[in-house]
């Protein structure tokens, strides 16, 4: 008889149930890997942005013709010329800002019951694994008012419990840290929110001023590929130039940026609204009206003179007069001569009428003088004495002329003027870019610390740790089992170690 035998299969194992496709996806999007690699794309795009010169900042015009015509079909195909308003900027900001917001959510409720429920009964065996611990010795029947005491003094607020005939004391500070990670997120999404918000209701836009302009209008540039097309935006108000003044590292050198210690710009805005307001704009102090934030940009470094003394001579003798004239300005003589600021050259050519450059080789100014009861005649005042039998030295209207003194000056200063109706720029920078820095500082500078104290008898065993700055930590539980146990403290340490728990 033939015996058989049965073959008993090994059970199957159930396949693992993969997650939902929906779940799948909302993971991917939440993923802090995802968020750092599109945190670091959009940190490119922006150093993009800043060496390509944008469509709408002071110098594209020169920085367009400088490129070859595949650099333009390349950059303009791609949208560098205008990288913050492109499609892909903006998805990358909304995708990013996705991002954080599913991170929070997921994290966030076990963050917060770290905080609102914490640890804080535990074993001595749980204590003794901790970085920093200690048992000590104390013969003293208020030993948990003293653990409170020593705790409090350290910064630490405390709580007590009793169970099983021991005394747990908890102590903490910096919970709120373990939050640091959420305020930045907000402080990011604000970031982004105020840039999408600035960059797709304003504008930016550049204005060149002289003193005594006056606009409504501001050019803005639209970049198609291999034509630029120039429109005016038209301004609620009018802005009048009353005065520019440059600051000079050195006052005898050229009137040039790398000579440049400040810009000061003073308009006047006229609007038929809200009336007469007077701004002065210079770099570090930008000025707000209406939703519109004037900046100072640069400055047309063509020599000029915010003022001067000119210094008259009487052709038939007599006391020099000295005149202070401002430039586009005038003055009169106390013989009713009247003197009309006409032009001023840098570096004065003979029979070339543009010869300014930001070097002051011969500077010179041209006047318009009128006698009493007199025909206006053209003066010239140079700066350099000229020979008594120069041409252009003569006397003019019975009086020779010297350029004493002047204020060196640029020809015009270009104001950069952003349109920001909704206020983006203030969510941007104010509440999301100081409030990022504050976020860090909040992170990075204050740590989450916790000291536990189990009290059983005499014997008190103490275990704590720290989310950061581990040193400063170990340093002050030190001195917290110093001031329980004081020279025991190294023997209590040996002793733990030595046991092997």
């Amino acid at each position: 008889m033939k015996e058989t035998t049965q073959v008993k299969e090994a059970p199957v194992k159930p396949k693992p149930h993969s997650k939902p496709i929906v779940n799948r996806i909302l993971d991917f999007l939440s993923s802090v890997r995802f968020g750092v690699v599109l945190l670091i794309v959009l940190v490119i795009l922006s150093m993009i942005g800043m060496l390509v010169v944008q469509q709408n900042v002071n110098g594209f015009d020169a920085f367009f013709t400088s490129l070859t015509p595949a650099e333009k079909l390349v950059f303009g195909t791609l949208g560098f010329f205008d990288i913050y308003h492109s499609w892909y900027f903006n998805l990358i900001l909304l995708v990013l800002s996705l991002n954080i917001v599913l991170a929070s959510i997921d994290r966030f409720p076990t963050a917060w019951k770290f905080i609102a429920d914490p640890k804080t009964e535990v074993t001595k065996a749980w204590l003794l694994h901790q970085k920093q611990n200690a048992v000590v010795t104390i013969s003293d029947s208020n030993i948990t008012e003293q653990v409170v005491g020593i705790f409090k003094k350290y910064g630490y607020g405390t709580k007590v419990t009793e169970k099983n005939g021991r005394i747990h004391i908890f102590g903490e500070s910096g919970r709120f840290n373990r939050l640091g990670a959420y305020i930045v997120h907000v402080a990011l999404l604000m970031l982004f929110l105020g840039h999408f918000v600035a960059l797709q209701t304003g504008f930016d836009a550049d204005v060149q001023l002289k003193p005594t302009q006056t606009t409504n209008a501001i050019e803005l540039i639209q970049f198609n590929l291999d034509k630029q097309e120039r429109f005016a935006a038209q301004l609620p108000f009018t802005i009048t130039c009353t005065d520019i003044q440059q600051t000079l590292i050195d006052p005898k050198g050229a009137i040039d940026i790398s000579n440049t210690m400040d810009w000061r710009t003073q308009i006047k805005i006229d609007d038929p609204q809200y009336g007469t307001t007077i701004a002065d704009v210079s770099l570090n102090r930008p000025f707000t009206y209406r939703g519109y934030r004037f900046f100072q940009a640069s400055a047309i470094t063509l020599g000029m003179a915010r003022s001067m003394t000119i210094e008259m001579t009487p052709a038939n003798g007599g006391e020099t007069i000295k005149v202070n004239l401002a430039r586009d300005g005038e003055a009169s003589l106390p013989d009713g001569t009247k003197i009309v600021y006409d032009n001023f050259w840098s570096d004065f050519v003979a029979g070339q009428p543009e010869s300014s450059s930001n070097e002051y080789k011969n500077p010179a100014v041209k006047l318009k003088v009128t006698p009493p009861n007199g025909q206006t005649v053209d003066a010239y005042a140079f700066f350099a004495k000229l020979p008594d039998n120069a041409p252009i030295a003569q006397p003019k209207a019975g009086y020779k002329f010297h350029l004493a003194e002047f204020e060196k000056s640029p020809s015009a200063h270009v104001l950069s003027i952003k349109y920001d109706p909704f206020s983006g720029h203030f969510i941007a920078w104010y509440l999301g870019g100081f409030g990022l820095i504050f976020a860090l500082i909040f992170v990075f500078f204050i740590s989450h610390q916790r000291v536990w104290a189990l009290v059983d008898g005499e014997s008190v065993t103490l275990g704590g740790n720290a989310n950061r700055n581990h040193l400063a930590f170990n340093d002050k539980f030190n001195k917290i089992v110093n001031d329980l146990s004081g020279d025991s403290y190294v023997a209590s340490i040996n002793s733990q170690s030595n046991s092997g728990n």
